[in-house]
């Protein structure tokens, strides 16, 4: 057990380490104004599949955009829905400037039905994001801004999840948080690519450079992170973060715990493919830390003396994440969730390892379609 102990004290003052530079590198991140721009065509494609219980509210949302309504298109893309989803898009066609495309019958996946938005682009600036989202009015004006001030090929942008008060939310909330300030950090130091799709932008320029979505195109998540590793390939310094409340982007949490691990089963499962090892390397030592926490917890069952030990290392992975997630509540207006954080720690990393060995080798459910995942990472649609 001694081995152990240097094993998990080894990984855990890493992990301090890799917390703080991050919490450093957020805090450091410019905020930039937002300028007006009256000569930048923008096209906003989104994928969509089943939901017409939130398409008439993004509808609303984009219709609001303070941005010149000819410098912008939306293209909405259906994946087969098999709700009433095309009904309500037909109900609002006149309300703006409005692309509907249906993929055709044989050709499913989000990335189809992104790539077939971004074909259908008249805009160099592509901004993508997800049915069940909402934006301010800022929210197209600032990457137009964005982009003019830095030619960012590839834009990273900050995403809030926002719920009730029940356990489930308040989780969510906060591991969003986290993985947001990891986001903001990492990509704006060039330490490793990240992202999330509910909230990027890429020029049409360079999304074709890099022939879209080949050669990714059979692994069913991974829209966002993938691409932009492909992108920071070919533009290594032109792959940004942009840190504005004006651009944040608020979705909601999943809305039960099977939803939520179906979810992030589906983001672990995109490990296995990522071209950029860094993130891999972060991702190991996470899960090897948690999976600690979580051995150590079992040892404490069988005996007891080894409970102190668990109690002691809790305590010290709460003081360590406690400044990091708390920078960026401050950022999010979310403040009031740090007095939650230090109870929801056991979830958190009984999460991790679940979440982490599934996206190996389990399987998820996502838009009524089941995904397997074979050892080696390989995945198959039933």
């Amino acid at each position: 057990m001694t081995i152990f102990i240097l094993i998990f004290l080894t990984a855990l003052v890493i992990y301090s380490l890799l917390i703080d530079f991050y919490r450093r590198a957020w805090t450091r991140i410019p905020i930039l104004d937002i300028e007006e721009i009256t000569d930048l065509q923008v096209s906003v494609v989104i994928a969509v599949r089943n939901e017409e219980k939130n398409i008439s509210d993004l509808i609303c949302h984009l219709e609001n955009q303070n941005y010149p309504k000819t410098l912008y298109e939306v293209i909405i893309v259906d994946d087969h829905s098999t709700d009433n989803t095309l009904s309500v898009l037909d109900s609002s066609a006149g309300r703006l400037s409005l692309k509907i495309v249906q993929l055709p019958d044989g050709v499913i996946s989000k990335k189809k039905a992104i790539e077939a938005g971004v074909k259908e682009a008249t805009g160099e600036l592509i901004i993508t994001t997800d049915a069940d989202c909402r934006m301010g009015v800022l929210w197209v004006s600032s990457f137009a801004s964005f982009f003019k001030k830095t030619g960012a090929q590839f834009i990273s942008a900050p995403v809030k999840m926002e719920g009730n008060l029940r356990l489930l939310d308040l989780f969510q909330s906060l591991d969003f948080l986290a993985m947001q300030a990891i986001t903001g950090a990492s990509v704006n130091n060039g330490f490793h690519t990240m992202c999330n799709g509910a909230n990027l932008a890429y020029t049409k320029t360079a999304f074709f450079e890099v022939n879209g979505f080949e050669g990714i195109d059979e692994i069913p998540s991974g829209d966002d992170m993938l691409l932009m590793h492909k992108i920071f390939t070919r533009y290594p310094n032109k792959v940004l973060y942009m840190k504005n409340s004006e651009v944040i982007v608020t979705t909601p949490p999943e809305s039960s715990w099977k939803n939520f691990l179906h979810q992030r089963i589906r983001w672990a499962s995109k490990a296995v493919h990522y071209k950029d090892k860094r993130i891999f390397y972060v991702l190991a030592l996470t899960y090897l830390l948690n999976l600690c926490y979580l051995v150590l917890a079992i040892a404490a069952i069988v005996k007891i003396s080894w409970l102190s030990f668990l109690l002691l290392f809790l305590l010290a992975k709460v003081l360590i994440e406690f400044p990091f997630v708390n920078a960026s509540s401050i950022f999010f207006g979310q403040q009031k969730l740090m007095k939650y954080f230090p109870f929801l720690q056991p979830v958190h990393i009984i999460y991790i390892v679940v979440s982490g060995w599934l996206g190996r080798f389990g399987s998820y459910e996502w838009k009524s379609r089941i995904i397997k995942n074979k050892g080696r990472g390989n995945l198959v649609k039933q």
